[in-house]
């Protein structure tokens, strides 16, 4: 108080232009909601993890990593680089590793973006993106997805202005699950100009059925190009915290200047470098996701026929105004879903039996 006794207005500490910027939302506690709704257990279909486990070998390895946490990780991440490079067939001074290939997107903005510099990305996508450009001092320009809940790239490319340092294309798009094909990126890389940044995310690269859906990777040729992936989905390697990304030398060499120092932790690089070994098992884990994704798809369009074709290890739900209704009615019945208000309901594929469950779930809230 003053000496006339009047409140004084808090000094603001922070940046006044994140008040109105969302906090990202990660997926409930399982145990929580088992203990409000007594259940032994629910089931957590929010957060696109894979359902099974560790790899074979990660365990140990990490366990091996951590009786040496004492000292610091190798900051330069060679070994895992040089397993990367050797398993994509890239060089290794293409690649930079973080935690998680959201820092590497956030790495990215940092190395090509200056305050008032735009970051161009398809809405809705991957919820991160806003905060990254915010944080960052950018400015997003989001471009309304198409009619089919996917990138309208046509847009994208006609949105573009020489404020535009960076484009993010989410391909398989998080959370709708839609993908990008050979030709209409093609014809979207062709109008873009050489020196702005395209940024394409493939963090849900390894369940991608589709042969239309280009990789990434075969863009390389181009300079301005940018791979992202991690290893926290197909790889099980979420609760780690390591991505990574393929890019020209240059712009490899720029990220990993301004990467977070040690921000890929020992015990990350142990266990990533036992899931590579581990290539076979992680392809047989995907085709049970796919064959899973297909059938609750097929089970979802009874109720809700336009939920469109997914290439990750979630499905989409449009349900617009009743995301929310169906997101809550789903955790009633010890469900637990990622809606987005407004928009639709995120559901990442389990097991067999925690699908089972959901569909009961979404049958009950939507018959």
């Amino acid at each position: 108080m003053t000496e006339t006794g009047r409140h004084q207005p808090p000094l603001r500490l922070t940046r006044a232009d994140l008040d109105a910027l969302p906090n990202y939302v990660p997926g409930r506690s399982p145990a929580d909601l088992a203990r409000e709704l007594g259940l032994p257990e629910a089931i957590k279909l929010a957060s696109n993890e894979v359902p099974y486990g560790p790899l074979p070998g990660v365990v140990e390895a990490v366990a091996e990593a951590v009786a040496g946490s004492h000292r610091y990780p190798d900051m330069g991440v060679v070994a895992l680089r040089e397993a990367l490079a050797e398993r994509y067939g890239v060089d290794a001074d293409r690649i930079a590793t973080g935690c998680g290939s959201v820092a590497l997107a956030e790495h990215l903005v940092r190395a090509t973006c200056l305050p008032g510099d735009e970051l161009l990305y398809s809405w809705r996508s991957f919820e991160a993106y806003p905060i990254i450009a915010a944080t960052s001092g950018a400015t997003s320009v989001r471009v309304p997805n198409d009619a089919g809940h996917g990138h309208d790239l046509a847009a994208m490319a006609a949105a573009v202005t020489d404020r535009t340092r960076m484009i993010l294309v989410c391909n398989p798009n998080n959370p709708t699950g839609t993908a990008v094909r050979k030709a209409e990126l093609d014809r979207f890389l062709d109008a873009v100009p050489d020196d702005v940044l395209v940024v394409i995310d493939e963090a849900y690269r390894e369940f991608v059925t589709d042969s239309e859906v280009p990789d990434g990777l075969t863009y390389l040729d181009r300079p301005n190009v940018v791979v992202l992936r991690t290893l926290s989905k197909a790889w099980g390697l979420a609760g780690l915290r390591i991505g990574f990304l393929v890019a020209a030398p240059a712009v490899a060499a720029a990220v990993r200047k301004v990467v977070t120092p040690f921000s890929t932790s020992m015990a990350a690089q142990a266990g990533a470098l036992a899931a590579l070994a581990q290539a076979d098992e992680v392809e047989r884990r995907c085709a049970l996701v796919v064959a899973e994704r297909d059938r609750v798809t097929e089970a979802l369009r009874k109720f809700v026929p336009d939920v469109p074709s997914s290439q990750a290890n979630f499905v989409w739900l449009p349900l617009g105004d009743r995301a929310v209704e169906f997101g809550k009615a789903c955790e009633a019945r010890g469900v637990i879903v990622r809606p987005f208000p407004g928009d639709g309901v995120r559901v990442t594929i389990g097991t067999p039996e925690e699908n089972d469950a959901f569909l009961a779930a979404a049958e009950a809230a939507l018959a």
